[in-house]
């Protein structure tokens, strides 16, 4: 079993799981879009746009994040819970921190901590919210 985290966006999925694909040097994310359904199960939905994310799926090395567009338009901002991402090395942690953090809010910045050579956390564009550290080095 792994958890896998799901995240809601407000009509803006496709283009969040593009720039995490980007981000983290994913592939394409594989996008289920309302336009693409079979009309008899369309048809069962309320009205929405052909391009409204149903589903998403994004490979990030060895997990995944799963997403769609909030049909209900009414899941709250994302509080109390992060996603966490540890890098093998200080510069890939630094980039995606800078990456993720443009046109964000840096809750607290990426810098040395007890636990790890790098720690911070933040809130992207989109309002999804990320603890990014740098892995310990190997001991010699």
């Amino acid at each position: 079993m792994q958890p896998i985290v799901y995240l809601f966006f407000p009509g803006t999925c496709a283009e969040a799981m593009r720039f995490y694909a980007a981000t983290f040097g994913s592939e394409e994310p594989e996008i289920l879009a309302v336009g693409t359904m079979p009309p008899e199960v369309r048809s069962q939905m309320p009205p929405m746009e052909d391009e409204t994310v149903m589903h998403a799926a994004l490979k990030v090395g060895a997990g995944w994040i799963y997403a769609s567009d909030d049909l209900s338009a009414e899941t709250p901002a994302m509080a109390g819970c992060n996603i966490s991402v540890s890098f093998p090395t200080m510069e890939e942690a630094h980039r995606v921190f800078a990456v993720l953090s443009e046109g964000g809010e840096v809750r607290m910045p990426l810098e040395p901590t007890f636990f790890a050579p790098a720690f911070g956390s933040l809130t992207d564009r989109y309002g999804t919210r990320w603890m990014i550290m740098a892995d310990q080095p190997e001991a010699a």
